[in-house]
């Protein structure tokens, strides 16, 4: 079974020749996206290194910050976004401590997220808290999946972010038909482009099997049409402005949230 330890050669290659060839693009924006990737790429391996306790720690950490980021989208009160934050901090938890109580976990968040606007007595706009809430919680919580999976989990996020690059790269490098009317800027070639370039990482990370091949084929580029998808909704562009080359967070795990589905579902 490959373990992390193992990954971090290949995980080293990949960022080096990712650095080499957005170098030789001399686009500002793919060289800070890159240099995201460098710097979370070892803070993951080592959260994924320390076992199951450490993904559990980084993946509450992110959802809560991509809970901060959902609720600015949606326009969600700081009560709804609090319920909401623990309510994905606690099916981390419960993945990792007391995965048998998932279910019952996941429906008293599900009740909590759903009472705070119908305890405030919101008529006017209570269906849409509790709608984007529940939105909320399945897609975030969806962070949880990365708990048991170890180095696979690693291996999923690196071959995604890889996609994800490429893909931004070579679409309007190769041009064609527009990929779908949610995300106008993204081309098929650049999707096909990034899929490949996602499973030639699975294969250099040793990690090639048929869920994760699909997870990052499909769900890749499906998560990323799905935040298109809530950001229109929202008329805006960017889930954040803080994190450089890639918006925000949010926007940084779209398409590793849907990938995760896809793996969960064919596992």
């Amino acid at each position: 079974m490959t373990t992390v330890a193992d990954l971090v050669p290949f995980l080293g290659g990949t960022l080096v020749a990712g650095g080499v060839a957005v170098a030789v693009s001399r686009r500002r924006e793919l060289v800070l996206r890159w240099c995201v990737w460098a710097a979370g790429v070892p803070l993951l391996a080592g959260a994924f290194w320390l076992g199951p306790g450490g993904a559990a720690a980084v993946a509450a950490l992110v959802g809560v910050v991509a809970v901060v980021e959902f609720g600015g989208l949606l326009r969600l009160t700081p009560v709804d976004r609090a319920v909401l934050a623990a309510s994905v901090v606690a099916l981390v938890l419960a993945v990792w401590l007391v995965p048998g109580e998932l279910p019952r976990v996941a429906a008293a968040c599900a009740l909590a997220v759903v009472g705070v606007p119908l305890l405030a007595g919101d008529a006017a706009h209570g269906l849409r808290r509790a709608g984007a809430g529940l939105l909320g919680l399945v897609w975030l919580g969806l962070l949880a999946a990365l708990v048991p999976l170890g180095a696979t989990g690693l291996a999923l996020f690196t071959a995604v972010s890889v996609a994800d690059i490429v893909a931004y790269a070579a679409g309007p490098r190769l041009g064609g038909p527009r990929l779908s009317p949610l995300s106008p800027a993204k081309r098929w070639s650049g999707t096909v482009a990034g899929a490949t370039a996602g499973l030639g990482a699975l294969a250099a990370l040793s990690a090639w099997s048929l869920p994760l091949v699909i997870a990052v084929a499909v769900g890749g580029p499906l998560g990323d049409l799905f935040e298109s998808m809530v950001k229109r909704g929202a008329g805006v562009k960017d889930a954040g402005r803080w994190l450089a080359g890639s918006g925000g967070l949010l926007d940084r795990i779209d398409s590793l949230l849907l990938a995760l589905a896809v793996l969960l579902v064919l596992r």
